[in-house]
């Protein structure tokens, strides 16, 4: 294994256990050259399971993929990595349970959909606006309406701040 940072081949196995859903063994990793550490997982090689997308062409399913695409809509969110790639690996399980050899992208895209609705709201109507390629702004609205009138938590009021950082009397 090389290593992501000095790009040395040659490291060590520090520690070795089953992942959280035992279809992978993760191994910490030290490289002998700089010391630092990184995490790899090993996964058992199955068939290659292919994605259909919306054009009906058809490409290898990459989970490194639908794990980018919930970094991306959960930008500047309070979200911690380990929390998407946990989503991923779910996303991922219930895939391999459902579908053999091919999976149509909806359904990988209503799975993202429905993880990031109980995660974050913000998170979910970006991801569910590049998902569902909003046209106009109707679209969109249509989306938010149901989750603003399923009884929205209200934020505490801020505190009015006069000049110079003094609260108001």
């Amino acid at each position: 294994m090389r290593c992501p940072f000095c790009k040395i081949d040659d490291d060590r196995v520090v520690d070795s256990r089953a992942s959280g859903d035992g279809f992978a063994i993760r191994r910490r990793r030290e490289c002998t050259q700089c010391g630092r550490r990184y995490t790899t997982y090993e996964r058992i090689e199955e068939s290659p399971l292919r994605v259909i997308k919306k054009d009906e062409t058809r490409e290898p399913f990459d989970r490194r993929k639908v794990l980018l695409g919930l970094v991306k809509a959960c930008e500047k969110r309070p979200i911690p990595i380990a929390r998407l790639e946990a989503i991923t690996e779910f996303i991922e399980n219930k895939i391999l349970e459902e579908y053999e050899s091919e999976v149509p992208v909806t359904y990988i895209g209503e799975l993202a959909m429905g993880e990031l609705k109980k995660l974050d709201q913000v998170s979910y109507v970006r991801f569910a606006s590049v998902y569902r390629d909003f046209q106009d702004i109707t679209e969109f609205v249509d989306e938010v309406k149901p989750m603003l009138s399923s009884g929205r938590r209200k934020r505490p009021a801020r505190p009015q701040k006069g000049r110079k950082g003094q609260k108001r009397s």
